[in-house]
This record gives structure tokens, sequence and C-alpha cells, in this order.
């Protein structure tokens, strides 16, 4: 073929592709049950109009919100009634986390241990999120170590290392076909127990994780959570030569918070069990201050909590001395929320839980986070799931009219299709699932978690400082 051929063969080629970009719509041609997509002029114009999230942009200004330029009083009014990435409070109640602040303000001189328990789905796993929180709180108020955890599991964490030998089976309320339910509804705060037949070994080390933040590298107290021993069971603790003596606390279902404090921070423990008892939870926690334990529930919309016991709920809460709990929950509902009845359906359930939570944790105070911007290929693009902001309104109003604050992190980010930018920005802060967090975009969320809860406990601190009136008067709406 000559040259010239060659030629105009392209330049046809290249015309008919040019005619098709002009002609065929943005949805693509429907051919029988097969619809042909092609890119498009129409398409073009419509993604070149499209409002495209600038993460960087997003970012400070979140950052510039939380900067105080003007009258103190009037800072805070602006924060609680406008500043979108506030913790949205029951009824505008500024004074929803008081007494919270005030357990853990004290915490330290009353050589007191005061706990915050995150729960979530996959979103929080390795610890993310819930360590920035910890480093912010721990810093603040006091404490080390990276709080409860089971015994036994197979879902990695940034902050702890661990292992067990013996006779140690674990039971979890969720999980995929690989995981075993127990036989009755004794699972604990972690949900999940692992059963101890004969004894066994638990080892602890402080995490040399690069991802790990400094405050988990070593601990002061270890702790174990368990119920229903036999009348031989013991344990033993030891680090290098330090072997404390515990100090127990019993509630009136059984359960019982043995707690060893060493009379330095060490890096490794060693726990060893003789007889048989169910195993709630382990700790490696600082001698007072605040505990942050992270509760990663893999696939979870969470509903299931209200199936654990009760009595037995009620006692860990109490004897942990547990003041806030976090529930991150909502993205695993996306796939089946296909209509707003269904959705309706997914806020009765989390109202259950919420008061659930109420129930067994008379003294805390619940803080909810809805899902993260999500995406989803639609006709191969990548936008953000049908109905998640629908998803995210819907769960703001079912948290606070069920007494639980709610933080937005669907806006945080940049609302709608932020998502797409989060995997795009450099460093990447979001994976190729377009729907996780990587740990850079995790550190991102959780420091801005931690800012908006701290700014709350700044003007806690600030209207010691001003007459009930005064403040009253700058506050009203």
């Amino acid at each position: 073929m000559k040259a010239r051929q060659v030629l105009i063969f392209f330049l046809a080629v290249f015309a008919l592709m040019g005619m098709l970009w002009l002609a065929v719509p943005a949805d693509g041609v429907p051919l029988g049950p097969v619809t042909v997509r092609f890119a498009s002029y129409q398409r073009s114009l419509q993604e070149a109009a499209e409002k495209k999230v600038d993460v960087d942009s997003v970012l400070t200004g979140v950052a510039s919100r939380f900067k105080m330029k003007d009258d103190t009083l009037q800072f805070y009014r602006r924060f609680f009634y406008e500043n979108p990435d506030r913790i949205y409070l029951p009824d505008n109640d500024y004074t929803f986390f008081d007494g919270v602040f005030q357990d853990m303000e004290t915490a330290q001189e009353q050589d007191r241990l005061v706990r915050v328990l995150h729960y979530g789905d996959s979103q929080i796993e390795l610890d993310r999120i819930s360590q920035d929180l910890r480093e912010a709180l721990q810093a603040k108020f006091g404490g080390s170590g990276t709080g409860f955890f089971p015994a036994l599991s197979n879902v990695p964490s940034a902050s702890i290392s661990k292992s067990a030998n013996g006779a140690f089976v674990q039971y979890t309320m969720y999980g995929d076909s690989t995981t075993m339910r127990a036989g009755h509804n004794r699972y604990g705060p972690l949900a999940q127990v692992v059963q101890l037949t004969g004894g066994g070994t638990i080892s602890l080390r402080g995490s040399k994780n690069k991802n790990a933040r400094e405050g988990v590298k070593t601990f002061r107290t270890v702790s174990l959570l368990y119920g229903r021993p036999t009348e031989d069971f013991s344990v033993r603790i030891s680090s290098d030569t330090l072997r404390p003596q515990p100090v127990k606390s019993t509630g009136p279902s059984g359960v019982t918070l043995l707690t060893w404090t060493f009379p330095r921070e060490v890096e490794k423990a060693y726990l060893r069990i003789n007889g048989s008892a169910e195993i709630y939870a382990v700790g490696a926690d600082g001698e007072s201050g605040v505990a942050v334990d992270n509760v990663p529930l893999r696939g979870c919309s969470g509903t299931i909590f209200h199936r654990i016991s009760q009595p037995l709920m009620t006692d860990c809460m109490e004897i942990t001395d547990t003041r806030l709990i976090i529930l991150q929950f909502g993205g695993n509902y996306m796939p089946v929320a296909r209509n707003t009845q269904i959705i309706a359906q997914y806020q009765e359930q989390i109202a259950r839980e919420i008061q659930y939570f109420h129930t067994v944790a008379p003294e805390a105070k619940i803080l909810f986070i809805g899902p993260s911007d999500m995406g989803k290929s639609v006709n191969g693009r990548i936008v953000t799931w049908p109905r998640l902001p629908e998803l995210v309104d819907s769960l703001k109003s079912t948290a606070l009219a069920n007494d639980a604050a709610y933080w937005d992190l669907f806006r945080m980010m940049g609302g709608e299709n932020s998502m797409v930018q989060w995997v795009k920005h450099r460093p990447a802060y979001a994976g190729p699932d377009y729907i996780h967090f990587t740990a850079d975009g995790a550190r991102k969320v959780g420091e801005t978690l931690s800012q908006s809860l701290l700014t709350c406990y700044d003007f806690y601190r600030l209207r010691k400082t001003y007459s009930k009136r005064k403040v009253q008067e700058a506050m009203r709406p």
C-alpha cells in the first residue's frame, strides 16, 4: 500500500471517530439489551461544566474555619451554628460534652483512666482515625498506650503487636464465613469473645509500625477484662523483671477487670494464664488520663450491638469508665439503599442501637460519624453513590433526634464527587477502590475530627471565665 493510501486511510478513520465523538449521546446508544458507549462531545461538555473538588482548597478552608479571627464569643457562636466541620449537637446544646470534658480534665489528678470507645467499619481498620483522636486527647489530658483490643484476632493493628499461645478460640458477632459465632450473647465491648480453656500466654509489644503514633510505643498498665472463670483461674504478668500486683474490679454480672500498673513505661509484657474463662478484652494503657479503643468491624453497618447481653455490657462500660462512644457507620449500607423507604428502615435500626448504648452506658455521650463520600462507576465515570447524600442527612437527623452528636465526614471531604479527587491527590488520600482512606487521608480526617471535638473543649474552658448570662446572650441563635 502506498504512503498516500495509508494517509487517506488514517484520515478517514480519524474523521469517522470525530463524527462519532460529535454524534454519540453522553449516555451511549442502546442496542437491545446492550448500551454502546463512546467518547462523546456531550459528555466532554458535561465533565467540563462539573465543579471539581480541589482537595487542598477544601482542607485549607477546613483549617481556616477553626482559626479564631475576632471576638472570642462571636467565634464560638459562628462555630456552633455555622461551621460545616463542627460536631452537630442535639438541640444545638453547646454543653453536650461538658460531663465528658470534666471527667477527662480531672482524670490524671484523680488517678483515673477515662475511656473512649470508637466503633466503625473497615474505614477504621489498622487504627486509622482512632489513633489521631487518641494522640490529640492524650496530648491534652494525658495517657499512653493503644487501649483495648481482642486477645486473639485476625485483624491487624498499626498500634500494638500481640500474639497468643494456648487454647484460645475467638467468636465474633460479625464477620465473613471464616469467623465463628458463640452459642450465647456474651460478646463484650469489642463485639467478640475469646474462650480460653486450660490456660495460655498473651504477649504484648509496643508498635514499631511506621504509621504508629509515639504514644502507643510504650504503656504503663496492662488490663484483662474477662468473665465466667473457673475456680483455678489465675494470671501472672511480667515485663523484664517487673512483676506488679493486679487490682481487681468485679461487676454484678461477674465481669472482672484485672489491672497491673508497672513502676515505669514498658515496651512489652507477658500474661501467663491458668484455667478457663471468657476473655472480652486486653488493654495496654497509661496509668491515668484518656484511653481510646479502636474496634473495626469490617462489612458491618452498625446494627448488631443490641444483641450483646445488656447486663454484661452495662458492667463492662461501668468497670472500664467509658465516657464517650463513637459509632462510625453507614458506608456498608449503600449497596442496599435503593430508595427512601429502605433508608428510613436503616434510620430505625440506627436509632435502636443508639438507644441501646444509652441504656448500657448512661454516663457516656454518643457521637455518630456518617459515611465518607464513596465512588461508584456510572456510565463509565466514577461518581458519588446515588442516595449517599440522602443517607448522610438521614443519619444526621436520626442521631440528633436520639440525643447523639453527629460529625459530617461526607461534607468535610468536600461533599459530592470529592472521593475521586481524594484518590487523585498526590500523595493519594484514598485508595483505588474509591472507598477507603490511605494512611495520609485518614490522618487528615482524624486530625479534623480531633480539632472539632477539642474546639468544643476550648469553649467549655472559656465559659468558666464568663458569667452564664453573658454566654447565653452571646450564643442566642
